[in-house]
């Protein structure tokens, strides 16, 4: 439905449409969910943070999804190895 993601991509933010009646993610935000739920692997989460760790199993490079405002729509952007060790205590 979606495209994986490409080699020279390190950041996909998510837009709010607002339709009128309702409000609702636009593509790349509709994206963000779909490589979450289909193509990247969750590594951990910082529910408090609304943060969650994802590693991309073609390329090997992690990923982290937030949510830059409370009920916002996600951001996905590369992490480095030691930000995902400061953040979530990941050392995989």
């Amino acid at each position: 439905m979606f495209e994986d993601l490409k080699p020279g991509e390190t950041e996909l933010v998510g837009m709010w449409l607002d339709l009128g009646l309702k409000v609702t993610g636009d593509a790349i935000a509709d994206r963000v969910e779909w490589l979450a739920a289909n193509r990247l692997q969750k590594l951990a989460e910082k529910p408090d943070e609304g943060a969650e760790l994802y590693r991309d199993p073609r390329d090997n490079r992690l990923w982290e999804k937030v949510l830059p405002f409370a009920g916002g729509p996600p951001t996905l952007r590369v992490i480095t190895q030691a930000n995902a060790a400061i953040r979530f205590g990941y050392t995989g």
